[in-house]
């Protein structure tokens, strides 16, 4: 039995009981073009394998630069965009206190940790600079070819800073670099410079890359068990790799995706009911967006954080365009509980709630929106996970990869390419005035 749950009852009338067992062909043959690699991006697929098959001396490296940050730095700066940025975020919110980055230093016992070149606004890296002061401070860079625009600025800026504070010598010392393994500007910058390097996985694309060094370094600074981590993910890749759509719930989950999507609800809302999961549902964004948005067709991804976003979205979902299906995030044992109090009059009306907690109307939160949404003519699908320990994340992380693979080739498409996102890259290379695109940037400028 897995060890976190997907739930499609609530779809029954949306889905007919047949329309499962009838995308069996389907799955069979989209699990094959994953497994075998016949299928397209095929050069992309070794994070299937990657929980079990990983370098074991880096990772050994990993979780000694994470000690070692953590006994000389105040705060790491984790410099990346995309996923160099969105999986370490979502991984160090989910496995530490909610307000890890205000608690006094003594009651973390690691680092701040903070991320930067992940846009290109002068008053963030102003404030963030600003924010870390006199302290010590790390940096670890991460980037594929060093040359992309967003934290090959914000790099500069904090080697710049590093170099002014410790000397060349000593800011060496406080650099990592998270990069290709034998090629590309950054590469070339660590083995001049003698920076502690760490290798992005050639089969790895960034999207599915939280699982390597580029995660996995900012997640150990934190504090966080990356054994167990990768123990989860390791475990869930045992879970699911029968195609049987009886037996694999990822698998489930791909396939009823595409079911609500050719009948029309073509945004998928990933929600949860916990603050600290607000950026698994950022990186989810990614994986899927960038994985299934081509060819004029793909599910939307947005997300949605309950129950604060019931009373602003909360009409739309129950009442707007019937284009939308849910998918929520749960946790089943929340780390801690808080009793709502006894008071000796009822203005507020809460005298029903007195002595239980507040997991409890948390859970009956969830239970009513999904009865009313689900009236309300929206399709609702929920993955129920039992905790917020490092295992449990790496178990989640691989049921989304693997299930936004198969989804991908079932919608069949390319699910580990991104064409598209090179196009506003050359607009604003053109507009900057980077040398070889001074025509298109004439051309540019004209329309503008």
């Amino acid at each position: 039995m897995a060890h976190i749950a997907f739930d499609l009852s609530k779809l029954e009338p949306f889905v007919h009981d047949n329309e499962l067992g009838e995308m069996q062909a389907m799955v069979t043959a989209a699990d094959a073009e994953l497994r075998q690699g016949t299928g397209a991006g095929s050069d992309f697929r070794d994070w299937l394998t990657l929980p079990k098959d990983y370098d074991k001396e880096e990772f050994a490296r990993i979780k000694a630069a994470a000690k070692k940050i953590q006994s000389d730095s105040a705060v790491l700066v984790v410099i990346g965009i995309g996923g160099s940025y969105l999986g370490a975020k979502m991984a160090v919110d989910f496995l530490n206190d909610t307000f890890f980055n205000y608690l006094p230093a003594d009651k973390r016992n690691a680092p701040q940790v903070f991320f930067a070149g992940n846009s290109v606004s002068a008053d963030y890296v102003h404030d963030l600079i600003n924010l870390i002061g006199d302290r010590d401070f790390s940096v670890n860079v991460i980037s594929k070819s060093g040359t992309t625009t967003e934290p090959s600025i914000a790099f500069r800026i904090f080697k710049d800073m590093l170099v002014k504070k410790y000397g060349e010598a000593g800011a060496k010392e406080r650099i990592y670099a998270t990069t290709d393994k034998a090629r590309g500007a950054l590469k070339t910058e660590a083995n001049a410079a003698g920076y502690e390097s760490f290798i992005i996985p050639d089969g790895v694309g960034g999207r599915y890359s939280v699982l390597s060094a580029v995660g996995l370094l900012p997640i150990a600074a934190s504090g966080a068990n990356i054994d167990e981590l990768m123990q989860g993910a390791a475990d869930a890749q045992d879970a699911y790799t029968n195609p049987d759509l009886t037996k694999n719930e990822a698998y489930q989950y791909a396939a009823l995706r595409n079911i609500l999507y050719r009948k029309g609800y073509t945004t998928e809302l990933l929600e949860n009911y916990e603050p600290r999961l607000q950026y698994l549902a950022e990186w989810w964004k990614q994986l899927t967006g960038e994985s299934e948005g081509k060819d004029q067709k793909g599910i939307y991804p947005s997300s949605a954080n309950f129950s604060t976003d019931l009373h602003s979205l909360g009409q739309y979902i129950q009442e707007g365009q019937r284009t939308l299906m849910e998918t929520v995030v749960m946790i089943d044992k929340p780390r801690t509980d808080v009793d709502v109090p006894t008071a000796k009059d009822d203005l507020d009306g809460l005298g029903y709630l007195q002595g239980k907690n507040m997991g409890f109307v948390n859970q009956k939160a969830f239970e009513g929106v999904v009865l009313a949404h689900t009236d309300g003519g929206v399709p609702n699908m929920s993955v129920h996970i039992p905790d917020t320990t490092p295992y449990t994340l790496g178990y989640l992380i691989y049921f989304f990869e693997v299930a936004i693979g198969i989804s991908g080739y079932l919608n069949g498409i390319n699910p580990f390419n991104q064409p598209g996102v090179e196009a506003y890259k050359t607009n604003m290379f053109a507009l900057l005035g980077k040398p070889g695109f001074e025509k298109l940037g004439k051309e540019l400028n004209a329309r503008l």
